[in-house]
């Protein structure tokens, strides 16, 4: 076994449950403060498109890891479309849209490409769950376990990309992994107290634990 495969299926551990600590916060407490929706269906988008990737290149790490992320971040937003009251397939075709697009750019342009296309969305992935922690009033709905384990999935899948030189895992992880790092440190300030800079304005209070649809607009 090469170093690439160890780094690999400890890159598959990592990643399988990079997402299971928010399920969990959020199937316990219902809470969504903090959370956005941006977000989530990013991450559900790079899920499959990622996971296509990883069949094109044969690499049962990005197989793995992203058929399990795919289920973990479906249950999420079904957890979140009953909370918003939003209609879940409308909700999750734009997601599913943007995974098509970037398949095919995966297969027509190579594996460079797609991962200038990768950076943009986990750009806006990553910018979008910061602008919550920014602005939202409130971060009980995120899950610190979550934000700690984003980063160090993140790092370990820089390292398997160098291993096994390819181009489009390296250039998204490294980016993904300084603004999960950002998310985590803005996190830990918000839950020391830190007050939400320029919060979401709102017209009526919401229901416990729910952000009015102003605020997912991120």
């Amino acid at each position: 076994m090469t170093a690439a495969d160890v780094v690999g299926w400890v890159a598959v551990l990592v990643g399988m449950t990079v997402a299971l600590p928010q399920l969990v916060r959020l199937a316990r407490t219902r809470k969504v403060d903090g959370l956005s929706l941006t977000s989530w269906r990013s991450i559900l988008a790079a899920n499959i498109a990622w996971l296509a990737h990883g069949i094109r290149l044969d690499q049962v790490a990005l197989i793995v890891t992203n058929s399990v992320g795919l289920c973990s971040t479906l249950l999420i937003l079904i957890l979140l479309a009953r909370q918003f009251r939003r209609r879940l397939v409308p909700m999750l075709l734009p997601s599913l849209a943007v995974a098509a697009a970037m398949i095919t750019v995966d297969h027509v342009l190579g594996s460079a490409a797609y991962g200038v296309v990768a950076i943009t969305l986990a750009l806006i992935a990553n910018i979008g769950q910061s602008m919550q922690l920014v602005r939202a009033p409130h971060v009980s709905g995120v899950s610190p376990l979550f934000v700690s384990v984003a980063v160090l999935n993140q790092a370990v899948w820089v390292t398997w990309g160098l291993l096994v030189h390819d181009a489009g895992t390296i250039m998204t992880a490294s980016t993904v992994c300084g603004l999960a790092s950002f998310n985590l440190v803005w996190y830990l300030l918000r839950r020391s107290g830190l007050r939400a800079f320029y919060p979401h304005q709102t017209l009526a209070p919401a229901a416990p634990g729910v952000i009015p649809e102003a605020g997912l607009a991120v």
